[in-house]
């Protein structure tokens, strides 16, 4: 059953949508838009490059802690109040960022943002859901994922335009005129049935009656250690850091006595039930996979072009951007085939294209030009549509109506912590590989091979035809020798990570096999979400 508006005539769908659409693209836009602005937030407020990280790392830690309990939020407060709610909090908490005076204020504002963002995503999934019929549900899912994927696209370009032309806090304050418009179309558009209304109200009675005041002090505690390790952990080289051990001993106590407690609670906060199905399961934990290598691929690409080939940030942005056109184009395409097409086919068709995108990227060296990195994005794109619309569907296409928020903020949890994990993973290997090859090509350039002699002294002939004295044409010649050999390890780290990427995402194709759907997957076998569990 869709929504029913006050005066019984269904909404809509459209405007729902472009309603709830419009604090979650926001939210998308804030977790990525700032890291472009972080060095001149950092002279603003007066605080290192290490202490002005916060302002990003607070928000993520912060929204990792909601994400799970957006199904209590929604029971206590109803959905659409909970999103109203969320979204004004959102607007406003953007309005202090960009007056914070310093850094303790701007992170605290940020916190504010994280944990109201936090509520938003699943929301309007799940409002979505609600919205669309069940054999339209494919279309619900691809306009959902085209909202999610166009914030990191457009968020590191729009804040690099920005940062150049305006102030660094119009970052923020471009989120009041489009939350504000959010606020009136959700208040005016969208609506919740009554009998789901009712179901809901008597779920947060109970609720209340045995609220699982230790199981959200667990899993909160569990997820801000395991969030803050994996955000900080590079930076303080790992378990060499007291902070970093203690933190990896809280979450391995804290999240499995959660899950124990949870497991035993009348009416947990999070609702691990929802694992008995395997539907459900088979296409959480296979995103949270994939998460691992895309997200990490995509700040691996992001990083070389800066690092090695020179882009600036806003440069960096603009050659991400046919990837996200592909995949705008491609989404709702892929939305009408499923339910047509098996889940599987689509999903690994979406995995060796992007596959195939990666591997590309693995060939990319100093001569690598704009057309070879766009190729190689435009597969990626296409390939991710045909992952993530199919897999956002199915993933969600046995759990019950009021299910839908703690299903989808589960769903986003596990994605958020898989991307943590892939970050964390790849960017340790970078600066491993880096040293390996480094220590490899510096066991060629001895002083009784000939090749590196023979460039030494055409380099040193170069500094003296500039003027340099015989000492300093030498000592800059070995200083060229040392930066470009350190530019080739480089390159060879990334083209080695890239490789590992695509193998790690060829090998996500076993894990189709337990992508398990029963045959009331498609469009007409639906009618079981109006059921209550």
């Amino acid at each position: 059953m869709s929504l029913t508006s006050v005066k019984g005539a269904p909404p809509d769908k459209w405007l729902v949508t472009l309603s709830v659409s419009c604090g979650t693209l926001m939210a998308s836009i804030d977790a990525s838009i700032i890291n472009v602005a972080l060095p001149q937030i950092r002279g603003a407020v007066g605080a290192t490059l290490q202490e002005v990280t916060w302002a990003s790392t607070g928000f993520i830690i912060a929204s990792v802690l909601v994400l799970p309990l957006t199904g209590l939020v929604g029971r206590l407060f109803g959905q659409k109040r909970a999103y109203l709610v969320c979204l004004a909090l959102f607007t406003g908490s953007s309005f202090l960022c960009g007056l914070a005076w310093n850094l303790p204020s701007l992170v605290c504002f940020r916190v504010l943002q994280g944990l109201s963002s936090a509520v938003l995503t699943p929301t309007e999934q799940a409002i979505l859901r609600r919205t669309f019929p069940p054999e339209e549900q494919g279309m619900a899912m691809a306009v959902f994922s085209m909202v999610i994927v166009a914030g990191p696209a457009v968020g590191p370009t729009l804040g690099g335009f920005i940062v150049d032309n305006l102030h660094w806090s119009w970052i923020f304050f471009i989120n009041l005129p489009v939350g504000a418009l959010g606020l009136l179309m959700v208040w005016r558009f969208v609506e919740e049935p009554p009998e789901l209304l009712a179901a809901e109200r008597a779920a947060a009675e109970r609720q209340r009656r045995n609220m699982d005041w230790s199981g959200i002090a667990l899993l909160s505690v569990g997820l801000a250690s395991l969030q803050y390790m994996l955000e900080e952990g590079q930076s303080r080289d790992w378990f060499d850091s007291p902070a970093i051990s203690a933190c990896a001993l809280v979450a391995s106590l804290c999240l499995p006595a959660f899950v124990l407690r949870s497991l035993r609670a009348p009416a947990p906060a999070v609702e691990l039930r929802l694992f008995r199905d395997p539907v459900f399961t088979s296409g959480a934990l296979l995103g949270a996979v994939i998460f691992f290598v895309l997200v990490a691929g995509l700040f691996l690409l992001s990083l070389f072009m800066q690092e090695v080939l020179g882009f600036t940030a806003t440069h960096a942005g603009l050659a991400l951007m046919p990837r996200t056109l592909a995949m705008m184009v491609t989404m709702p395409i892929v939305g009408r085939l499923y339910g047509r097409l098996p889940s599987r086919w689509l999903i690994a068709t979406g995995v060796l294209l992007t596959g195939l995108g990666v591997y590309l990227m693995s060939r990319f060296s100093l001569d690598t030009a704009m057309q070879d990195i766009v190729g190689s994005i435009i597969l990626q794109g296409l390939g991710t549509s045909l992952i993530f619309v199919p897999l956002n569907t199915v993933a969600l296409d046995h759990v019950p109506r009021s299910r839908l928020a703690d299903a989808a903020g589960v769903i986003g949890l596990l994605r958020q912590v898989g991307s943590s994990l892939g970050l964390a993973f790849f960017v340790s290997a970078l600066t491993r590989y880096t040293a390996q090859a480094r220590e490899a090509l510096g066991a060629h350039l001895t002083a009784d091979r000939p090749e590196p002699l023979a460039w030494l002294g055409q380099v040193r002939g170069g500094f003296l035809a500039r003027g340099l004295d015989e000492a300093s044409a030498h000592e800059a010649s070995l200083r060229l020798l040392a930066g470009t050999t350190l530019r080739q390890a480089t390159i060879l780290a990334f083209d080695r990570l890239f490789l590992l990427a695509a193998l790690l995402l060829l090998g996500v194709l076993p894990l189709l096999l337990f992508l398990r759907t029963s045959p009331r997957s498609g469009p007409r076998g639906r009618a079981h979400l109006d059921v209550e569990a």
